[in-house]
């Protein structure tokens, strides 16, 4: 039962014990075992992060994204040097604690302390980071970090064409929400958004999911996983899409 009866016998939703809004996530790293999130910084990142998208030659990495790609180093500096020092979105870069490299971008977005709400979005793994630990890992370290600041929400929203963001999102335990069409215009093109998100009271077992997967035990002499981390996730989901 999700709601209450007031007084004139209304549907009403629960109270919220002793509410107090969180804090705003502060442009501080993060440090995981796998990889470690840095505010996002030109002069640090920039030559690391062209260098790792280079590599995706086709560009399938900025199709769903609202800029780039980018055709020179001095283009991509040009976008970073005014979006890496706001507050919202706040920009991390992924670094690769072996090589020390930045080799993907994540950010915080939407961050409403008032509601108790919170978005991760702007992903962009480059093929030096898509389907490592690590790439799981900054999503745990982001997740963390917002349930542990004390947000009640943590959302995210993609192109609802987007089917590899649709999965990932399922995967990390992330449950559908529907499809907002016509929810905005990319790159001169219509977009419909599809919404995921996880909340407070999942938060636990979401955890407890992505300790066990993140275990060294957990991957073989070959780095291949023995559990999946859809299957422990999958028992927490309330609705797929």
């Amino acid at each position: 039962m999700n709601h209450e009866l007031n007084h004139l016998g209304q549907a009403v939703g629960l109270v919220v014990e002793a509410w107090t809004p969180p804090s705003l996530p502060r442009r501080q790293g993060i440090e995981g075992e796998y990889c470690r999130l840095e505010p996002l910084d030109t002069g640090r990142h920039a030559e690391d992060l062209f260098a790792a998208y280079a590599l995706d030659a086709e560009g399938r990495n900025w199709t769903y994204l609202p800029y780039g790609p980018f055709e020179s180093a001095e283009a991509f500096r040009a976008w970073m040097e005014p979006n890496c020092a706001v507050a919202d979105p706040l920009f991390f870069a992924v670094v690769d604690r072996e090589t020390n490299k930045a080799i993907g971008i994540v950010s915080y977005l939407r961050i409403n302390p008032n509601s108790g709400s919170i978005e991760v979005g702007h992903l962009n793994y480059s093929p030096l980071l898509q389907r490592t630990p690590a790439a799981t890992e900054a999503m745990y370290l982001m997740m963390a970090r917002a349930f542990e600041l004390g947000y009640r929400r943590y959302e995210w929203k993609c192109h609802a064409m987007n089917a590899p963001s649709r999965a990932a999102a399922q995967r990390l335990g992330l449950s559908f929400e529907g499809i907002f069409r016509q929810s905005t215009v990319v790159k001169g093109r219509n977009r419909d958004t599809a919404w995921y998100a996880a909340i407070d009271e999942e938060w636990p077992m979401l955890k407890a999911a992505f300790k066990q997967w993140l275990e060294r035990s957990n991957f073989d002499e070959k780095g291949r996983q023995r559990v999946r981390l859809s299957e422990l996730t999958a028992p927490i989901l309330e609705n797929r899409g």
